[in-house]
């Protein structure tokens, strides 16, 4: 076997598991952003919700995305994938499977953030299942399938429609039909901070998604024969780090201190931005695009949270708004060169009209839309299995650790009888 084709092979499932423990990012950086009585079930979640991506996208996700298509639409074979064979002078097909499964793992996460504090574990476990199969691989397919909008010429290198808008989306339908936290809104309709229990979590979780996005971006150069998934990373780090930078130095100048979580976010929203636009950008406009991303990222959390809508995790502003400005960023960025390598056009600074730019907002409107009415009509027929989608007010103040699963994550902290001393002597 050519040694190329073996690395490239490795390169892809070490890209794999960057992705897969970028799981363990968002356990951290969801419990810690919200309150302590709810951490165990939220890292307890994740986990489970991985296993039930996992199989519905090997039963029909991936058929759904990469099956024959019909009319652009949707796919329709390659169900209960089993096809474990090295395939060619390429990646073997069951790596390339393995790579895809993440992904739209990560997409179902970033929708669940719209769920936080007040979801039902049963309505987790329903919408999981309608998710991964009815809304993430059509919009995919669409995208990297044989699907219209790649047929327009999309650019969306790693995803920031495909999986992050996607995922936005779907926790903006569910936020509005959940309704508020208890205590987030005053009768005059004027916010209250639930503060997260732990910003050291909410770092290091960051942090931890920070790493795996190399996974994540510079994984779906699928191969390492010119070293391109370098170039990918580069771009990456630097709007990440414009982000976060930006994202600080917003939120010192309005709020007059610098908030770590703004900051926190900012850095996402510049993974977020770059995501589309890695393979198709130079440097300097990567940090352009991470700089924006920060700034978004702040202006609307202000604004999602002074319309009502109660976002714990922050998915639309880090996952929607950032990954609405990354995908149009191409059309204004892409260079001639980058774009006639991975597909489309130029873009506006750099001679291309506004072609490539209509083709990513058309993308965005198309793929935005389906993905939130898709949603929420989902979590409608979710509410009806359920008996409903949200926990009782009772339940809620007592916190979902305790009334969805008996224990609570931090028992010495939370429940005073466990914090009983055993000790027995010197």
């Amino acid at each position: 076997m050519d040694p190329m084709i073996l690395m490239d092979n490795l390169w892809i499932m070490i890209a794999f598991i960057l992705v897969i423990l970028m799981q363990g990012g968002f356990i951290l950086l969801e419990a810690g952003s919200t309150r302590m009585k709810n951490a165990g079930h939220i890292a307890g979640k994740t986990i489970f919700t991985l296993g039930i991506v996992s199989l519905v996208f090997w039963a029909v996700g991936y058929g759904f995305i990469y099956g024959d298509s019909a009319g652009g639409v949707i796919g329709l074979s390659n169900f209960f994938y089993g096809d474990h064979a090295f395939e060619g002078e390429g990646l073997s097909s069951s790596v390339d499977f393995i790579f895809q499964l993440a992904f739209a793992a990560i997409a179902l996460t970033v929708a669940f953030g719209g769920f936080a504090e007040r979801a039902k574990l049963s309505a987790y476990i329903v919408f999981a299942v309608l998710f991964s199969a009815f809304v993430y691989p059509i919009v995919a397919h669409w995208v990297w399938g044989a699907g219209w909008i790649g047929a327009l010429g999309k650019q969306d290198f790693a995803g920031s429609t495909v999986v992050h808008l996607t995922g936005a989306m779907g926790a903006l339908a569910a936020t509005i039909l959940l309704k508020p936290r208890i205590g987030k809104y005053n009768k005059d309709g004027s916010p209250n901070e639930l503060a997260g229990h732990n910003q050291v979590f909410t770092a290091l979780g960051v942090l931890l998604l920070w790493v795996g996005w190399f996974g994540f971006n510079a994984g779906s150069t699928f191969g390492v024969a010119d070293a391109f998934f370098g170039f990918v990373a580069l771009n990456t780090q630097l709007a990440a780090a414009a982000g976060a930078v930006a994202a600080l130095l917003i939120g010192w100048a309005s709020l007059g201190k610098a908030d770590v979580p703004t900051m926190l976010n900012g850095a996402l929203a510049g993974l977020v931005a770059i995501t589309a636009s890695c393979a198709f950008v130079a440097p300097w406009a990567a940090v352009i695009i991470g700089i924006i991303g920060g700034l978004i990222v702040f202006y609307s959390m202000k604004f999602f949270e002074k319309k009502g809508i109660d976002d714990p995790i922050f998915a639309l502003s880090v996952h929607g708004a950032a990954g609405v400005w990354g995908t149009l960023s191409t059309g204004f960025f892409a260079t001639p060169e980058l774009a006639e390598m991975n597909g489309g056009q130029a873009g506006l600074f750099y001679g291309g009209g506004l072609s490539q730019l209509g083709v990513q907002f058309i993308s965005v409107v198309a793929c935005g839309l389906f993905a939130f009415i898709a949603s929420y009509i989902l979590l409608l027929i979710t509410k009806s299995l359920t008996g409903g989608l949200r926990v009782s007010e009772e339940e809620e103040i007592m916190g979902l650790d305790m009334s969805e699963h008996g224990s609570y994550g931090y028992p010495e902290n939370v429940n005073p009888q466990s914090s009983t001393s055993t000790n027995t002597g010197a």
